[in-house]
């Protein structure tokens, strides 16, 4: 007759009944969970997970720190600019062999010149107008140089490199001009930057500021 053990800590919780019935069940379903508690915690390992794709903003000319709002609009006002121009450049000969239908000279003139201003200064003027307009700016942390997309004549991307060094901050407020690069207008909107200090950083503004009082006497006297 196996002697009556006080049930341990480990079958607490245990169903009396199977205790009773088969005394060495108890063991044997601890056992079989010792071996499955063993099976899950010995078996896990940290799971790492690996990417080809780059860094989130990083491309060949650096880190991405600027995007335009109105890369589409600039695009396709451009765009229609060029249809409408060519549209009428093809039209012109159909024009002038049929004629408008007006015998007045100075109408004429009117007419011809309105088509005139839309078929070829209307698109060299928007031109001049968005040319400095920054699509994308990127920024190489390494060798402090920027990477500006534009748009060119032909509707194409340009990339056009400056270090920060080059920047110049015109005196005078300008519509369409932020800063210069080098001899080259840009224009961006300081609230589309990711990152305030990308800005602060691309004008200048965390660098120390230095008054020389020597040369602000001389323009004084000077005067």
């Amino acid at each position: 007759m196996a002697p009556n053990h006080p049930p341990s800590a480990s079958d607490c919780g245990r169903p009396a009944l199977l205790r009773a019935r088969n005394p060495g069940a108890g063991g044997a379903l601890l056992r079989a969970e010792g071996r499955l508690e063993q099976i899950i915690f010995t078996h896990v390992a940290p799971v790492r997970c690996f990417s080809t794709s780059s860094c989130h903003g990083q491309s060949e000319d650096g880190r991405l720190i600027y995007t335009g709002s109105l890369a589409k609009a600039v695009l396709g006002v451009k765009f229609f600019s060029y249809s409408t121009s060519m549209f009428s450049f093809c039209m012109i000969p159909y024009i002038f062999k049929a004629g408008i239908g007006v015998e007045s000279v100075f109408l004429q003139a009117a007419f011809y010149g309105v088509i005139g201003v839309f078929t070829f200064i209307t698109p060299v003027i928007l031109h001049q107008f968005t040319k400095g307009y920054v699509v994308r700016l990127y920024h190489e942390d390494e060798t402090d140089t920027y990477t500006a997309i534009t748009y060119n004549a032909i509707l194409a991307e340009k990339r056009t490199v400056f270090h920060q060094r080059d920047v110049k901050i015109p005196g005078i407020s300008k519509m369409f001009t932020t800063f210069y690069a080098k001899t080259k207008s840009m224009l961006v909107n300081p609230v589309l930057f990711t990152y305030p200090q990308d800005y602060y950083h691309l004008m200048g503004y965390d660098q120390p500021f230095h008054f020389d009082l020597e040369k602000e006497n001389e323009s004084s006297e000077s005067k």
